[in-house]
This record gives structure tokens, sequence and C-alpha cells, in this order.
């Protein structure tokens, strides 16, 4: 497991660390990201989608649909807003089964999915500071097996 933090002084902050951890993502890769209300998920999420399908496209939140799926040329890639999920068993009624494999999946909300979170992935914690800034944690945890 290893980890590296930054402050993201601005959201282009966050948008340039967002380009950084999609130039190095890859098939099955999973990227969950934590923080709270207002943190910058969506904006991370965003940067990160735009970064395999285009800066001018737009990407809409799914917190109303709880997933998207997009087609990049690396992979298919899934981005799930779990905020409105009340049990982790209704992922499966998301495609969540389906989109293990050769996916990269994108998962905002990811305390929701308890038992069913995957054993290795990448975390991204966004901390909103009193002023516009946030602390930015990365994390890289690798486990034996995955759900």
């Amino acid at each position: 497991m290893n980890l590296h933090s930054f402050e993201s002084l601005n959201e282009q902050d966050t948008v340039n660390f967002a380009h950084s951890c999609a130039k190095s993502a890859k098939k099955n890769d999973v990227f969950l990201l934590q923080g709270p209300l207002g943190a910058g998920k969506s904006i991370f999420a965003r940067a990160f989608i735009q970064y395999f399908i285009g800066q001018d496209t737009e990407i809409p939140s799914p917190t109303f649909t709880l997933v998207q799926t997009y087609i990049t040329d690396e992979a298919e890639m899934w981005h799930f807003d779990l905020y409105r999920l009340d049990d982790p068993e209704e992922i499966y009624e998301l495609g969540w089964e389906e989109a293990h494999g050769q996916n990269l999946l994108l998962i905002e909300w990811p305390e929701r999915l308890g038992h069913l979170k995957p054993h290795s992935y990448k975390q991204i914690t966004i901390t909103p500071n009193r002023d516009e800034s946030r602390n930015i944690e990365f994390q890289h945890v690798k486990g034996s097996a995955s759900s």
C-alpha cells in the first residue's frame, strides 16, 4: 500500500490530478472517490472521464441513474455514484458483476459498497479546507483477491 497526498489549490489542480490518474489507468483498475458532499469528487470524475473521451464531451453525473458507462480505446469505463444506494446488494441491479473484468471502474461513495468493496483499488480521498483548497490523498491498496 502506498500513499501520496497534496494540496489542490483550485479546480484546475484537481482536473490536472485527475488527468494524471487517468494517464496511468488500465483495464481492471478500480478508483474509489471518497469525500463529503461538495468536496470535488464529481470534478475529479468528470476530468478523469474526459481524459479518455474528449475534453468537450459533457459528462452527466450519475447521481440519479447511479451508473454511466463510456467506451474508451483502453476499456469500457463504468462510473458509479452510490450516494443513493440503501443496501450494498442493490449494486447487483446496476450491473456490478458485468462491470468487473476487463473494465475500468470509477466509484463515488464507495463506503456504500460495504462488504462488496474490492480488495484491490486506488482510493482518492478529497477533503475540503476552509478556503477553496482541497487536500487530496491517493492510496493504492493491493489485495490478494477481488470481490
